[in-house]
């Protein structure tokens, strides 16, 4: 059973990759990735803290969320180990070289998650288009060759399961 999920994880990955290199996808892989990246986040808050009056609870809830979302990422991807596909003999390659060795799970896309499910329960009109770029964050790190999909998936949960913990907590 695990040898099949590793076979259709790295089929999945090889497709999408091929995707995005057949029809010039990766500058807009390049551009979706860096939307995850940190300092977006800063500035979102920043400009919601000061322009909207739920900008406040959108914050705090985010805030103990990647308190929680952190520590559980590092712990799994120092504890899980497992190689990134561009450094593995599947045909893959780095389209930048990444900050750690590791791939389960896709920091970027739990963080993007954590920020989705946040916009989510303070303001859900915007649900669709946070889940939107939250799912395109992570496709655009396997375009990349950084992640599997089954890296992507773990994100995706650890991202979800920080905003649910929070929303006790808070």
């Amino acid at each position: 059973m695990k040898d099949k999920i590793a076979e259709l994880d790295k089929r999945g990955y090889r497709l999408i990759v091929d995707i995005s290199r057949e029809h010039g996808l990766e500058p807009l892989a390049l551009r979706i990735s860096a939307s995850g990246d940190g300092p977006l986040y800063l500035y979102l808050f920043v400009g919601l803290l000061l322009t909207h009056s739920q900008g406040q609870s959108l914050f705090n809830l985010a805030l103990v969320a990647f308190l929680i979302e952190l520590p559980l990422y590092l712990l799994l991807k120092h504890s899980i180990r497992r190689t990134r596909p561009c450094h593995l003999a599947i045909g893959g390659h780095c389209r930048f070289e990444p900050s750690d060795k590791f791939s389960l799970p896709s920091g970027h896309t739990a963080a993007a998650f954590v920020m989705a499910a946040s916009v989510q329960h303070i303001y859900p009109q915007l649900a669709a288009p946070a889940f939107l770029w939250a799912l395109a964050v992570g496709l655009s790190r396997i375009a990349l060759g950084v992640h599997f999909p089954l890296d992507i998936g773990a994100g995706a949960l650890l991202g979800l399961g920080s905003v649910l913990l929070a929303c006790h907590y808070i």
